[in-house]
């Protein structure tokens, strides 16, 4: 029984983990956005590789599940911004 809870709670510990991940994306890409320079683009471009080592994490433990789709979903939208916010300093 014990590692039955164990599991889960690793697996929300896990989730968790992402979606602070996810957060800390957000501000940074927002950072970027409104601050548009190289500078601020590879610091959201380093949050983005840890965001999405955290989101590998939280499927690899969760085994699929709503949460992981909401943090998967939160990570999409956060690269189409990050993306737009390239496209204003790299002019593309």
């Amino acid at each position: 029984m014990t590692k039955d809870y164990d599991s889960s709670l690793h697996e929300n510990n896990s989730i968790a983990r992402a979606q602070i991940a996810v957060n800390k994306l957000h501000n940074a890409v927002s950072q970027a956005l409104s601050h548009p320079t190289e500078q601020m683009l590879e610091q959201a471009e380093n949050r983005l590789a840890h965001t999405e080592e955290a989101v590998t994490e939280a499927a690899e433990s969760a085994e699929g599940g709503q949460g992981v789709d909401l943090v998967n979903e939160a990570l999409s939208e956060e690269k189409e911004r990050l993306q737009a916010a390239e496209d204003t300093v790299y002019g593309e």
